[in-house]
């Protein structure tokens, strides 16, 4: 049942506009006139890539997030650029974060990150025919390549070793997908 949509927007204020990510206060209407506001983060997408350079590994990145203000295990993921089509970012983030090159793509399902007030949309893709041609990481950016094997990956979820909400999604759809 739903009780309100984006068609009872009645005025939006924009709170913030950013590098990454926007911030803008919707005003909405209730059917019983009652007024809502909600606040949404405006995201252009990611992806996340599932590189595989054998059909029973994975590999994983371990780098620092400074929103967390730790090291995170992680598949590679990245931005999509305002405009950039989602399969060119997910070759171009393989290659900067890990210095694979997948000559082999499958889009797999896609996510929401987080939809209660974010409308980021993640893209995954399994990447494989892997080859090696070195790292091209961002100014900003350190990783280290982990390659395990999907078991190994999935013991890692259920360690909590894994956080990262992404990278479980990843990791779940390769282990257990028909």
């Amino acid at each position: 049942m739903v009780l309100y949509n984006r068609n009872d927007v009645i005025g939006t204020e924009r709170i913030f506009d950013g590098y990454i990510f926007n911030v803008r206060r919707d005003f909405l209407k209730k059917p019983d006139q009652e007024p809502i506001t909600r606040e949404v983060v405006e995201h252009n997408g990611g992806v996340v890539i599932c590189g595989q350079p054998d059909p029973d590994k994975v590999i994983l990145i371990r780098q620092y997030r400074f929103a967390v203000d730790e090291e995170i295990i992680e598949l590679p993921a990245g931005r999509v650029e305002l405009g950039e089509d989602r399969f060119v970012a997910a070759k171009r983030e393989l290659t900067e974060e890990t210095g694979y090159f997948a000559t082999t793509w499958k889009e797999l399902p896609p996510m929401y990150s987080a939809p209660g007030f974010c409308n980021e949309l993640l893209t995954f893709y399994q990447a494989t025919d892997l080859t090696w041609q070195g790292k091209n990481l961002d100014a900003d950016e350190e990783t280290e390549v982990i390659i395990v094997t999907l078991k190994e990956a999935w013991k890692m979820v259920q360690q909590r070793l894994v956080r990262d909400a992404k990278t479980v999604a990843g990791i779940a759809v390769l282990c257990f997908a028909e």
